[in-house]
């Protein structure tokens, strides 16, 4: 969702309805949780895991839906994108098979309906705008220039009628969600000056004030609006003017030496800002696109950042392209300890929209609509490293600065080099040895997450309150690896009554069956397990016809269209029950149709022995009864290896007593002796035509 850009039209209430409907046999309303944003996509975290070290984030606007409807107003909503996220309750661990139970669609849809503001004046700065208020607020804008320091806002004149003092209440900037930065002036002590100081707002852009009158109806109220700018004069590092005009001096840059005072030298600086005390040193960062969500800041010479206690080192980080808000920005930081003393620390404050200046009087990293994120190094941590999931989409500042709480005089002709490594990832250290980093699109935008195995959990996979132990993995990688071994009974079986192509169906299905959710696995997990799911259904398919005795062509021809037909169905739908059972039922009917056909051709029941019914049909026919209801009702997250290899030892097991025994006339092991070499007397049973003459 997209507010319109306040440049042209402003928003005053946005109304956000979405709607939740579930079709289940029993309509039941789910506690559906809603997650809203600006800027960004909601970082939540609903099963409760932790995140990795040094991530900081905000949390998300919580909405908890418990009936089938739900809406929430906005008043002047911030222009951009705004992100809603929902989702259920945690679900079962039970693993269900698809189509053995009812499904339950919920459907989330989002509706959002924008009022518009049209008559919004334009405040310029020093110059004073009369208003008068009756019954309806009053909708201004002003520009923000960069390196603005600060924003005044003075009301002057304020009469009524009716009341004493200044009854206007003045609401500044726009409402952001989860938290709401806007500042709020009320003026209604005649005594006191209405004035409202903004530090450090935002940069390049507009901001919204909005005048409403406290005097109640038809009670007028007249004032003018006066809006006083700070600009502040940069000093800003341009690296090749320094290689140019002074070779001693770029040598000394390239060293991360640079002159002591901004004050003292012009070289290598420019300003696009008139005259004035120099507020801050900005280093220009050049930003390098690796990757899809994958960006590289560092500045231009790859040089240290010269921090000094005067004015504060900026670093502005642009993630403003629209996709740069799916990964997470980490900020990595290092001093050299013996360049800091004992009583100096480097203040460090990342903000957005604008960067913090006030290190002189406050070090809480609050800009006027903005909390940042606070850093320090000193000698004893020189290292300070900051995670921040899914960051808004917005001009990234970095600022520095050195500070002395003990004693400022020693300060004043000190610096610090501070080296940055500043990037852009899409999964913290690709979500390590234990996740898989996947980019997601949803309606067009595209984010990053991660896809956790081994009990592993979190944002990174770094949560391990259930993750298995190396040990455990390796015992569920031995028992489904050896219960897998019971293939080699119907592979041995197949082979001495000369079934080759039952035998490699089976030896397939037995090597594809190795596990993937361990961290030991011998190919790619989606990969192994589409192998896995086609050899089990092609056994079940192989085992039934060869059960049926058809003729070879044709049950060549049956084998090959099954397979075909399996590899279909897997592809369209993998955890489809019926996608499995439809060509096995169809190869059940070809079995039964074909013994009813020898029942009445022989007059007899077939199989005709009774040994054959106890010793091996019924046998085979209860373990494969067991298996089937094991793997449809008794799988869970938590017994999945235990369950699983008892299913693939009863598959094995059925599979072996079902094989139907070898033809009278064939040998055993007869396919085996006919891959020896030697020869063989050739017999012509033809009769030979001789010519009497």
């Amino acid at each position: 969702m997209a507010a319109p850009d306040s440049s042209t039209s402003e928003c005053p209430r946005i109304p956000y309805c979405c709607a939740g409907c579930c079709r289940c046999p029993r309509v039941v309303t789910p506690r559906v949780q809603r997650y809203f944003r600006y800027g960004a996509p909601p970082v939540i975290n609903p099963l409760g895991t932790s995140f990795p070290a040094n991530t900081s984030m905000q949390p998300s606007f919580l909405i908890k839906m418990l009936q089938s409807n739900a809406s929430i107003n906005i008043s002047h909503p911030a222009p951009g994108d705004w992100f809603v996220a929902a989702h259920l309750p945690p679900s079962s661990q039970k693993i269900e098979v698809k189509g053995f139970i009812p499904t339950c669609a919920y459907i989330f849809q989002p509706d959002m309906q924008v009022v518009r503001v049209v008559e919004v004046s334009i405040l310029e700065p020093n110059t004073p705008f009369p208003q008068t208020l009756l019954s309806h607020p009053s909708y201004l804008k002003i520009f923000v220039p960069e390196y603005t320091q600060e924003l005044l806002l003075e009301l002057q004149g304020c009469v009524s009628n009716r009341s004493l003092g200044c009854p206007v209440h003045l609401t500044v900037g726009s409402a952001t969600l989860p938290s709401n930065f806007q500042k709020v002036l009320t003026c209604t002590d005649p005594t006191q000056t209405c004035r409202l100081l903004l530090p450090s707002p935002p940069w390049d852009r507009w901001l919204q004030v909005t005048a409403k009158s406290l005097a109640g109806p038809h009670v007028l109220v007249a004032f003018s609006t006066v809006a006083s700018l700070t600009v502040c004069r940069p000093w800003i590092i341009n690296f090749h003017h320094l290689l140019q005009n002074s070779p001693n001096q770029s040598r000394n840059t390239s060293n991360g030496l640079l002159p002591p005072r901004p004050g003292y030298q012009d070289l290598g600086r420019s300003s696009t800002v008139g005259g004035g005390p120099f507020c801050l040193l900005s280093y220009q960062v050049m930003r390098e696109d690796m990757d899809v969500v994958s960006v590289h800041f560092r500045p231009l010479d790859r040089v240290s950042v010269l921090v000094q206690s005067d004015m504060p080192s900026v670093m502005r980080l642009h993630l403003n392209t629209g996709m740069d808000s799916g990964g997470s920005l980490t900020i990595s930081l290092w001093a050299n300890k013996s360049v800091i003393s004992n009583n100096t620390l480097v203040k460090v404050c990342v903000n957005a929209a604008s960067p913090f200046l006030s290190f002189n009087t406050s070090l809480n990293c609050i800009t006027a609509f903005f909390q940042g994120y606070p850093l320090s190094l000193s000698t004893l941590s020189r290292k300070a490293n900051l995670i921040i999931p899914y960051p808004e989409t917005d001009s990234w500042y970095l600022s520095l600065q050195l500070v002395c709480l003990q004693s400022p005089e020693e300060c004043e002709k000190s610096s610090v080099l501070v080296e940055t490594t500043l990037s852009l990832v899409p999964c913290l250290n690709d979500c390590g040895p234990y996740g898989q980093c996947l980019l997601l699109r949803r309606h067009g935008y595209l984010y990053a997450g991660c896809s956790c195995k081994a009990g592993w959990r979190g944002w990174s996979c770094t949560d391990n309150s259930t993750a298995q132990t190396v040990a455990q993995q390796r015992m569920a990688v031995l028992l489904l690896t050896l219960s897998n071994l019971m293939f080699l009974a119907p592979i041995a079986l197949s082979v001495y009554r000369c079934l080759l192509v039952e035998a490699s169906v089976y030896a397939y299905t037995m090597f594809f069956s190795t596990p993937g959710e361990a961290v030991l696995c011998i190919l790619n997990y989606d990969t192994l397990q589409y192998c896995d799911f086609l050899g089990s259904g092609v056994s079940i398919w192989v085992t039934i016809l060869c059960m049926a005795r058809l003729k070879a062509a044709l049950k060549y021809v049956l084998l090959l269209l099954g397979t075909l037909v399996f590899a279909m169905s897997l592809q369209l739908d993998r955890r489809g029950a019926w996608n499995m059972m439809g060509p096995c039922l169809f190869a059940f009917v070809v079995m039964v149709t074909m013994w009813v056909y020898r029942c009445g051709h022989r007059r007899h029941c077939y199989p005709t022995s009774w040994q054959r019914w106890v010793f091996y049909l019924l046998p085979g026919i209860s373990m494969a009864t067991v298996a089937i209801s094991i793997y449809a009702s008794m799988m869970t997250s938590g017994n999945y290896y235990y369950t699983h290899s008892i299913w693939h030892m009863l598959l094995a097991g059925s599979t072996a007593f079902l094989l139907p025994p070898r033809d009278k006339h064939t040998e055993p092991w007869a396919c085996s002796q006919k891959l020896t070499c030697h020869y063989q007397i050739c017999k012509n049973h033809q009769e030979e035509l001789y010519t009497v003459t």
